[in-house]
C-alpha cells in the first residue's frame, strides 16, 4: 500500500480527477512494481480489498485472470466505480476469463448504466477480432435507438462498438456512420493533437483511410 501511494504524481492527479479518477499515480511507475512483484493472485485479492484506486489498479496488473469465478467479476465490476480501474478490470482481466462471454451477455441486459457499459466494451472486443455468431444488425439497431440519450459512460461504450462496426465491416460501414451523423453522439468532443475524434463518422473515415481499407 506504501509503495503505490508513494507513486501519486499531483499534475497525473489532476488530469485524471478532470476524467472521474480519484488518483493520481503514474502508471508507467505502477506498470514497473506489478512486474517486479510479478503475478501473485493472493496480493491481488488483498489489494482489491482495500477499496483504494492506486491498490486496485495494482491488484489488477499482479492477478491471475483466468482464477476468478463467474460471480467474483460480476462483484468487482459493480465495485469499481473509478473509471480507470473499471477499465483496466474488462480489458485486462475479464477478457481473458472463460466466463468473459457469459459475463458479456449478462451485463449488456444491466439497469445499472456502469455495468451495462462493461458488456458494450465486451462487445465491442468481439466485432473486432471474433464476429461470428453476433448480431451486428442488431447492434447498430440497439446504438440507433438508445445511444443519444445514454448515460456518460455507457454512451461512450455504445460509441465506440458502433464506431468499431464501421471499421471492421464493410458492409455496415454506411449505415454506421449515419448513424453517427443523425445522433451528433461526441461530435464536439475535444481532441488532443494528433489524436482522432470519438466522433464516429470521424473516427471510422480515418481509420479506414489508415488501414487502406476503404
Amino acid at each position: 500500500m506504501a509503495e503505490p501511494a508513494e507513486l501519486d504524481d499531483p499534475k497525473a492527479r489532476e488530469v485524471d480527477e478532470r476524467h472521474g479518477d480519484d488518483h493520481g499515480v503514474n502508471l508507467g511507475k505502477l506498470r514497473a512494481l506489478a512486474k517486479r512483484l510479478k503475478t501473485q493472485q493472493e496480493l491481488a485479492l488483498r489489494l482489491w480489498k482495500t477499496d483504494d484506486t492506486a491498490a486496485r489498479l495494482l491488484a489488477l496488473l499482479v492477478c491471475r485472470p483466468k482464477a476468478f469465478e463467474r460471480d467474483d467479476l460480476d462483484r468487482m465490476v459493480r465495485e469499481a466505480r473509478a473509471p480507470k480501474v473499471h477499465d483496466w478490470l474488462v480489458n485486462y482481466v475479464v477478457k481473458k476469463n472463460p466466463h468473459a462471454e457469459e459475463l458479456r451477455l449478462a451485463w449488456l441486459a444491466d439497469p445499472d448504466p456502469v455495468v451495462a457499459s462493461a458488456g458494450w466494451a465486451l462487445t465491442t472486443a468481439r466485432v473486432a477480432k471474433q464476429p461470428e455468431g453476433l448480431d451486428l444488425p442488431g447492434l447498430l439497431d440497439v446504438i440507433e435507438a438508445e445511444m443519444k440519450d445514454a448515460p456518460d459512460r455507457l454512451q461512450w461504450a455504445m460509441n465506440h462498438c458502433l464506431a468499431r462496426i464501421g471499421i471492421e465491416h464493410p458492409e455496415y460501414r454506411a449505415r454506421a456512420v449515419d448513424i453517427g451523423e443523425r445522433l451528433q453522439v461526441l461530435r464536439d468532443h475535444p481532441t488532443a493533437p494528433g489524436c482522432i475524434s470519438p466522433f464516429a463518422p470521424v473516427w471510422i473515415t480515418e481509420m479506414v483511410r489508415r488501414q487502406g481499407t476503404a
